[in-house]
């Protein structure tokens, strides 16, 4: 993720230089200060002190190198997302040729102040090519490395202490010990704050895609209701169309017309939709629905009921509602031979209720209420994909789809508050 112009250093690539020049600052300076005392002693021959400067010079590339490869480069700095996963990857497995090259560096730089008695910090240089090495493993092999290092830092202090007949032996030896421990606390515990960091940020981004995929989906729903009633119609008229062509070319030429309106309103939904300007109204739905059913041959009733308070319903109950009739309408025309339907819609008790009911069942209409003769169902156990994803969506608004279906006659059922604080996610719902 990019740093914005408003969070400059302050983000997650901030955090990154932060971590990278900390540990590659601090442990310079650590072991340039180790060095410099006996680095430049004239009593210590010429041939140590530049092999001492060599090995120091190796240690700080290698430990550069180690940490860059650590800590890879975010998206926003060279590279997208796709490319930072890779670098994740190949962060898994450390160059072998620096490891060796930083591991030899720092066994000199340990020898060298153990060999003139710096009992204190010799165990500096490998403290830390210990702790970089440990960051490049699993959690056990981790603290199996370090336990070890540990354990041999106050062995070797030790045991050289005794041989040169040191009666502070104890000293030299927990000394070393506990350099490597804090070494290792310190590059690790920033490290570990590094990781954590990034996978909040992975799982940021993966919230976000995720939320960019909902709302794809909800945008195929709305394109598959549009197109799915509109396309329904258009080929029921223009089937009605070919039976007049013949006996009622005026009335056929008629329902051509209607065709040629209806592939136009199709058109145009379409491209509202993609623009998200486009809000389905319970009021066009029902209109719409009465005039489809009776286009279809099907005897349809509105009755509005106790529907007072139509006008102070929130413009997402009625967007709900009425995405609920446009799929209920479909539904009768595709899977039903009915002769007559009902369309029944009140407000009452701070509720918003509409029932959407025909005749004449057909088996691919039954199943879609999964229920048997007389049987109550829920919208979520049957197998339109449609209903099933409005039965997802009124739950969240503690609304709720059902449907009955017995003999011939198939109910769907709808309720839903009719108060404005019940939709604070519906809002800009389209």
């Amino acid at each position: 993720m990019r740093d914005g112009s408003s969070e400059r250093g302050t983000g997650l690539s901030g955090f990154r230089r932060y971590t990278w020049w900390s540990l590659a600052g601090s442990t310079t300076v650590s072991l340039v200060l180790l060095v410099r005392p006996w680095a430049m002693d004239e009593d210590v021959a010429s041939w140590v002190r530049g092999v001492t400067g060599l090995a120091l010079a190796v240690l700080v590339v290698a430990v550069v190198v180690l940490l860059g490869r650590r800590l890879p480069r975010l998206p926003g700095d060279a590279q997208d997302r796709a490319g930072a996963s890779g670098a994740r990857e190949r962060a898994g497995g450390p160059p072998v040729g620096w490891l060796a090259a930083g591991g030899l560096a720092a066994a000199v730089l340990g020898a060298v102040p153990l060999a003139l008695r710096d009992d204190g910090l010799w165990a500096m240089a490998p403290a830390v090519m210990v702790s970089i090495t440990a960051t490049f493993l699993r959690p056990a092999h981790r603290r199996t490395l370090i336990a070890g290092a540990v354990v041999v830092a106050a062995a070797l202090g030790g045991s050289v202490a005794l041989a040169s007949g040191d009666t502070d032996w104890l000293l030299a030896g927990a000394f070393p010990a506990g350099m490597v421990a804090s070494v290792a606390w310190m590059a690790l515990g920033m490290l570990w704050a590094w990781d954590v960091a990034d996978r909040l940020d992975q799982a940021r981004l993966l919230a976000a895609e995720l939320a960019v995929k909902d709302e794809r989906l909800r945008f195929a729903a709305d394109l598959h209701d549009i197109q799915g009633h509109h396309l329904q119609v258009i080929a029921l008229k223009s089937e009605l169309a070919e039976r007049l062509a013949e006996a009622a070319p005026v009335r056929a030429a008629a329902e051509m017309r209607e065709v040629r309106r209806l592939a136009a309103d199709a058109l145009r939904d379409t491209r509202a939709v993609v623009q998200g300007y486009r809000r389905t109204t319970l009021e066009d739905e029902i209109a719409n629905a009465a005039k489809v059913l009776a286009a279809a041959g099907i005897d349809a009733a509105v009755d509005h009921g106790r529907a007072t308070g139509t006008g102070t319903l929130p413009e997402p109950a009625r967007h709900i509602l009425g995405l609920v009739m446009r799929e209920a309408t479909t539904n009768v025309l595709r899977h039903s031979r009915a002769s007559r339907a009902h369309i029944a819609y009140d407000v009452e008790d701070g509720r918003a209720r509409l029932r959407i009911g025909n005749d004449g069942v057909e088996g691919g209409h039954a199943r879609l209420g999964a229920g048997g003769d007389g049987e109550r169902s829920r919208a979520g156990t049957g197998t339109g994909t449609g209903l099933r994803s409005l039965a997802e969506r009124l739950e969240r608004i503690a609304g709720t789809l059902d449907w009955r279906c017995d003999g011939d006659r198939f109910e769907v059922v709808v309720s839903l508050p009719a108060d404005a604080r019940a939709y604070p996610a519906e809002a800009g719902a389209r």
